[in-house]
């Protein structure tokens, strides 16, 4: 071994896929960490273990055919400190965590599996078996960490349960960061997490989780800022690129935004959204731009979701140059984001006006251009302000949307709010909206039918073409 350079398998760990590498696999990161940093080389091989933790000037290389292969023994994952669906709490540990560390690198041809099908099973047997609390011995030592956890705020991944699933790769509090090349896939919960994380470049980076992986987001950033991310390929289960900055009352209290993120030549294949900010922004998300990305049979392509109680903005967004097939909806942008509540929620979801507060988000100032939807199952764009915090400043440049051929396609809905009824192939809805406007906008429908804008204040079109298709 030279200098600064590992190769593990001389370092005692066999590769072989038949042994837990998992104690010899952290050895040879402390060796290297003590020496002050360097780069542990992954040969080609099946490396199997539980939970890793990364420290400061490393860099991981899965050379091509290795394989780091996660156990899917639970009890390999001991409770830490994490940010679990936008709150601070105790969760399993995460499979391989790179935390508290400066100039960090993960990089290779190689493949990281989180053998993450024990983990959908047992979470999906606990919803059908209606588990309404901790049950096991991990999640109840969980329970103990976590006082009040049965009132946090939750996305929907279970929380009352404390079955906290890990995410596959995570960057905790890490600075000058880079992610390259490698293959992240079948993740307990969230594929690639990035947290409190500064400088960052994702490049060439492969997310896969099967179309039915519960909560299997491909990339999430969480209060991050100064990320560049391009060239990615994502096939998930959930909404592929996330941007995220903590949730209610302890978003707020963090108070770190996400913000100056590029997202560039991404192709997204399924999941729930192409790129998607929110539900949790109760700490801000603010200059965002997004540009050439392809993204096809994904539920909605460009999603903004949130609700009353999130607090915080989403604000200075760019998108320009985007192709999108077989979408649901191109272009979703929605407060009153259902995912986590409950109907009886009423000063969340009511249409009345209701005082504003911290607790009130807002989205302003979201700008697209150089659309191209084509198949579009149920609306081309579809806007839910709030009456009191209107969706302002919102423009649709230079765009065409074209509604899905098959007569028999269903439609679906276009973003989750509750009551909405299904839609089939329509062009734009919007309410409570503030200073829209629609530039040389093309929509294609069977029918031709009008845009319906309600309780809307200053909304322009220019150059706005309806064609009903032959």
């Amino acid at each position: 071994m030279s200098a600064g350079y590992y190769n593990i398998k001389e370092m005692g760990v066999k590769g072989d896929g038949t042994d837990t590498d998992m104690s010899l696999i952290q050895k040879a990161i402390d060796t290297v960490q003590k020496a002050g940093g360097g780069t542990l080389y992954f040969p080609a091989g099946i490396y199997t273990s539980g939970a890793l933790v990364v420290g400061s000037n490393m860099t991981i290389f899965l050379d091509s055919g290795a394989l780091l292969k996660f156990s899917d023994d639970f009890s390999l994952y001991p409770p830490t400190k994490n940010r679990w669906e936008g709150v601070e709490c105790f969760t399993f540990a995460p499979l391989l965590q790179f935390r508290d560390a400066e100039n960090v690198t993960l990089t290779g041809r190689g493949v990281i599996d989180g053998s993450g099908r024990t983990w959908w099973d047992a979470i999906r047997k606990k919803r059908a078996d209606g588990q309404k609390g901790p049950t096991t011995k991990e999640e109840k030592e969980l329970a103990k960490l976590n006082p009040g956890f049965e009132t946090a705020g939750s996305g929907g991944g279970g929380r009352e349960m404390q079955f906290l699933r890990p995410p596959l790769v995570q960057f905790w509090n890490c600075k000058n960061v880079i992610i390259d090349g490698t293959t992240h896939q079948n993740s307990p919960f969230w594929n690639t997490h990035l947290v409190y994380c500064e400088n960052v470049s994702i490049e060439n980076v492969s997310f896969k989780n099967p179309s039915d992986t519960p909560n299997g987001d491909g990339c999430d950033l969480d209060s991050c800022r100064s990320v560049r991310f391009s060239g990615c390929h994502f096939d998930v289960g959930d909404d592929c690129l996330v941007i995220k900055s903590g949730i209610d009352a302890d978003g707020r209290r963090v108070g770190r935004p996400t913000e100056d993120v590029t997202v560039t030549n991404c192709t997204m294949n399924a999941g729930h959204g192409g790129v998607v900010l929110g539900s949790e922004m109760a700490g801000g998300v603010k200059r965002i731009t997004i540009s050439n990305c392809v993204m096809k049979g994904t539920d909605r392509g460009i999603r903004i979701k949130t609700r009353r109680g999130r607090g915080g903005a989403v604000e200075n967004v760019r998108v320009s140059n985007i192709i999108m097939d077989e979408v649901l909806c191109p272009i979703a942008i929605n407060l009153f984001y259902r995912c986590g509540s409950k109907k009886e929620d009423t000063d969340l979801f009511t249409s009345d006006k209701m005082p504003i507060s911290e607790i009130t988000p807002a989205v302003r100032d979201i700008h697209f251009s150089g659309l191209n939807a084509t198949d579009v199952r149920s609306a081309c764009g579809f806007f839910y302000g709030l009456p009191e915090m209107p969706i302002e400043n919102l423009t649709i440049t230079d765009s065409h949307f074209t509604t899905h051929r098959d007569p028999k396609m269903p439609g679906g809905e276009p973003d989750m709010i509750w009551d909405l009824p299904t839609i089939t192939k329509q062009g734009f809805l919007g309410k409570h909206l503030k200073n829209v406007r629609f530039s040389q906008v093309t929509v294609e429908t069977d029918d031709g039918a009008a845009p319906e804008f309600m309780d809307c204040d200053g909304v322009e079109f220019d150059g706005f073409v309806i064609k009903k298709r032959n």
